[in-house]
């Protein structure tokens, strides 16, 4: 028997487009004599749909793909993911289900039991959970179809659960076992993944194939890296990251097993390919072919312009330079630098009539007052205004520059430095920023090496450094990744090294500038807890503030 991973691209809600995709790869497979074809986790409407589900138009529009996927199916069976209406009145109205198609019908369905609700799952809200369990026979081998998180309970080992769906399927001693993912990117999960598809196969002595997505949905990135494992617990061949991928595997061979074909995951490099990916995913998807930035001559902008460039390509990327009068001579003659670097077209607007024309309207309401804060914000906000009017004018959508780093102290300005449509470092770190920076120019020298080396600094005062507000970002890296990925609070921080006062200050600076985080664009998530959909915290909250 030959099995046929389809590693796929979608798109959500473009059921026209996901289908005719989904057809193409099963007459490829057809021709390589595959039996079954496998795509991933609701792949008929795209992950994740959130309250498209709600629709009963979407619902329909998922039932009528499934049908004209099933009326190729007469030579081969296919296996799609796809939301299906719960009967019973009681409980919700869908399922999320694998459904083997054969023979021009649907032969079998599995739905999904195990329903995540943590991070940026919510799948609970919209899903009946499975309570049946069974296994699909097609041409003499028993199939045990399971849907992305029903295998991350092995032996009933999650807290979060309390059923293990392949401990259930076991009883009608399958042949092999195929799971439909749409598993998104964090740079730690790939390793874990693996982890988790060998102590299945290791507890049950079968082959397995895992299918997961590639692409971006706005801010959700999947990275692919499919898994076809061997009963051995070797991973017999791991599908490329960040592309579409068609493979097809001899069923023997795999259980014959004795390879183990496992891909280096280097941690720069897969953030590094995840945020070109997005950025791609976010414009194609949306329709738009042009960005702009505000290019500084700093770290952040820089990276943001390199990826853009990678992205789009680089003719399509607009820098803008806006230099101040606090601005130094090195910094714009780095950007210029940068952008001739890679090609792309640039801008110079210097910021001093505009900012200019700002205090000429305020000086009578702040006569006698000294300057400060508000007059640094004026400055970032002067080349928001200026950014968002190119961006209007010429249909260009702004990126946004801002590092995690920043992001989490609140150290931007609203409707200045913090605008635009898609934040693409903003999960981020500023250290990681600068491994970035040195991964992008590993071939040859595209970031200016001075705006590598030189002290990070917003140019808004007279010899201003990050440093003279924030700590050190070697430091604050370090307290902000406890915190925020790992949920340590101040004590356990505090018992972990880190200065007491240094703790407190850290964290009242994240807590207090929620507010701001709820006003900025979507943020291309790379780590386990990214800023946006996957972290709710309240904006008036006391605790730790």
């Amino acid at each position: 028997m030959k099995i046929a991973v389809a590693q796929l691209n979608y798109h959500i809600g473009n059921f026209e487009g996901n289908v005719d995709k989904m057809l193409k790869a099963t007459a490829d497979a057809k021709a390589q004599g595959a039996d079954i074809i496998v795509f991933g986790e609701l792949s008929t409407c795209g992950y994740p749909p959130r309250d498209f589900l709600e629709f009963d138009d979407f619902i329909k529009e998922s039932e009528a793909s499934v049908q004209r996927l099933a009326a190729a199916s007469k030579d081969i069976a296919i296996v799609v993911g796809s939301p299906t209406v719960n009967p019973v009145i009681e409980g919700k109205d869908l399922y999320n289900s694998a459904i083997f198609l054969y023979d021009g019908k649907v032969q079998y369905t599995q739905h999904k039991a195990l329903l995540p609700t943590y991070d940026i799952f919510d799948e609970y809200r919209y899903f009946e959970p499975a309570t049946e369990f069974g296994v699909v026979e097609f041409k003499g081998k028993k199939i045990a179809l399971s849907v992305c998180e029903d295998i991350w309970n092995v032996g009933n080992e999650n807290p979060l659960y309390v059923i293990c769906p392949l401990d259930e399927m076991m009883k009608y001693e399958p042949d092999f076992i195929i799971n439909l993912s749409a598993s998104p990117f964090n740079f730690n999960h790939a390793n874990t993944r693996i982890s988790v598809l060998k102590a299945n196969v290791d507890r049950y002595g079968l082959p397995m194939f895992y299918v997961n997505h590639s692409g971006a949905q706005t801010e959700v990135i999947f990275d692919g890296g499919s898994l076809v494992m061997s009963p051995d617990g070797n991973v017999f061949d791991e599908l490329p990251y960040f592309q579409e991928e068609l493979r097809v595997y001899e069923l023997e061979e795999v259980v014959n097993g004795g390879v183990n074909k496992v891909q280096e995951k280097e941690k720069i490099a897969l953030i590094h390919d995840a945020l070109v990916t997005g950025i791609r995913d976010y414009f194609g998807k949306l329709g738009f072919k042009k960005c702009i930035l505000g290019l500084s001559g700093g770290i952040d902008s820089a990276v943001t312009s390199a990826l853009a460039a990678r992205a789009l390509g680089a003719e399509n990327v607009l820098n803008v330079l806006m230099p101040s009068k606090f601005s130094s001579d090195h910094s714009v003659s780095d950007a210029e630098q940068l952008a001739i670097n890679f090609g792309s077209p640039y801008k110079i607007i210097p910021i001093k009539d505009t900012f200019d024309a700002f205090m000429d309207t305020l000086s009578p309401h702040f006569e006698g007052l000294p300057f400060n804060i508000t007059e640094e914000n004026l400055q970032a906000r002067s080349r928001g205004v200026i950014l968002m009017a190119l961006s209007n004018k010429f249909g260009h959508i702004l990126l946004n520059t801002s590092n995690k780093s920043e992001m989490a102290v609140g150290y931007g300005t609203l409707y200045g430095d913090m605008c635009g449509g898609l934040s693409v470092i903003g999960d981020v770190y500023k250290m990681d920023v600068y491994a970035l920076a040195r991964y992008i120019n590993k071939d040859k020298e595209l970031i200016p090496e001075n705006t590598i080396v030189k002290p990070p600094s917003a140019e808004l005062r007279p010899d201003q450094k990050d440093s003279d507000s924030l700590p050190d970002y070697a430091i604050l890296d370090e307290i902000l990744y406890e915190y925020i990925e790992n949920r340590q609070g101040p004590k356990e921080l505090i018992e972990k090294g880190f200065d007491e006062k240094l703790v407190r200050r850290v964290l009242r600076m994240v807590n207090i500038n929620e507010f701001k985080r709820y006003q900025t664009a979507p943020v291309l998530r790379v780590s386990s807890k990214a800023f946006g959909m996957g972290r709710r915290m309240p904006i008036v909250g006391k605790y730790l503030s």
